[in-house]
């Protein structure tokens, strides 16, 4: 299947900054992108060059077979572009405003109204759509931004921080649509919530310093840390006080010097009194055996025992943390364009 977005050794400098170096990364369609990075990674650099807000220094952006750079108007057609903060105004009504973002994305006036119908039934804003804008919550006012996004029916769909100050219902019902649009369009997803990745999307790029780092599915990436970690995986072990034995920093010494073990992260107490431990270990059931031994040899109640899956979370912080005294590669950049 050919691609749908197809980013090409991509790179944008801002004077002596180099923010995207040698970009290159491709998105199949119906698929579901998380875009991520640490604050100055690129992302907001590489979202306005996905979009055709900014050109790039270097290299090529395709959208539905067409370059950004060659055939601008053509290629723009086909994205829907909903910024962390939506471009509204907040003296119109939604369908006013609606009708005028179909305006501007060239609707015929005929097709207008079902145009905006469906964007308005698509973002569950019936109830809303004679409205002012400006006087809507902060979650209506961002479908009315993913409605301006959508209402001339684009193969591909770029969403930056999308459920940024929503409540948590607000949140789960975003997630649902991004799920729901999954298929019909190409959706690029750019977020600083990670769960949210994992629930939502069907492949992740993480980048850092302007610098592809990884590319897979969250699945995937979990796997491959959690296989390439030093000592081989990490255990969670539950203990409680028992028979006298209430030092837990007496326990986690002990489980250090367990055989295989590394090192030991105490959690805090729970109402009950016992704590969660995490230990670094070999991937073993000979470890995880002499651990066991360790906690009840020391007079504790071992309440549980398992090895803890890598997390998309802790993917993210191994292939940035490094790098994150680098300057902010984004801090050079122009204030985002405000047009929708």
């Amino acid at each position: 299947m050919d691609p749908v977005i197809v980013v090409d050794r991509v790179s944008r400098r801002y004077g002596t900054t180099l923010a995207v170096r040698d970009l290159s990364f491709t998105v199949p369609r119906g698929q579901v992108l998380g875009f991520l990075g640490p604050n100055g990674a690129g992302k907001t650099t590489t979202m306005r060059m996905l979009t055709g807000f900014m050109p790039p220094s270097s290299g090529r952006v395709l959208v539905a077979g067409h370059d950004l750079a060659e055939a601008p108007v053509e290629a723009r057609r086909q994205i829907g572009y909903l910024p962390e903060n939506p471009p509204l105004y907040p003296e119109m009504d939604v369908r006013g405003y609606l009708e005028f973002a179909a305006r501007l994305r060239g609707i015929p006036r005929p097709q207008m109204r079902a145009a905006v119908d469906r964007a308005i039934e698509r973002c569950a804003l019936g109830e809303a759509r004679e409205r002012i804008v400006g006087r809507l919550s902060r979650g209506y006012r961002q479908r009315v931004g993913l409605a301006q996004a959508l209402v001339h029916d684009p193969a591909v769909l770029v969403l930056d921080e999308p459920t940024a100050g929503l409540d948590p219902k607000q949140i789960h019902e975003t997630r649902r649509l991004v799920r729901d649009l999954a298929g019909e369009r190409t959706v690029v997803l750019s977020t600083h919530i990670l769960p949210e990745v994992e629930v939502t999307c069907d492949r992740v790029v993480i980048i850092s310093r302007g610098r592809l780092r990884a590319e897979d599915t969250p699945e995937a990436l979990a796997a491959r840390a959690g296989a390439a970690r030093t000592v081989g995986a990490i255990v969670e072990i539950e203990a409680a006080p028992g028979r006298g034995a209430d030092d837990f920093g007496d326990l986690v010494a002990a489980l250090g010097t367990a055989p295989g073990a590394g090192g030991v992260t105490p959690g805090p107490a729970t109402p009950e009194g016992s704590r969660v431990l995490r230990v670094e270990t070999e991937a073993s059931a000979e470890a995880r055996s002499a651990l066991a031994r360790v906690v009840l040899e020391r007079g504790f109640l071992l309440l549980g025992l398992r090895r803890a899956e890598a997390s998309l979370e802790q993917v993210f912080l191994e292939l940035t943390t490094e790098e994150s005294a680098e300057p902010n590669a984004d801090a050079a950049a122009p204030p985002p364009e405000a047009s929708p």
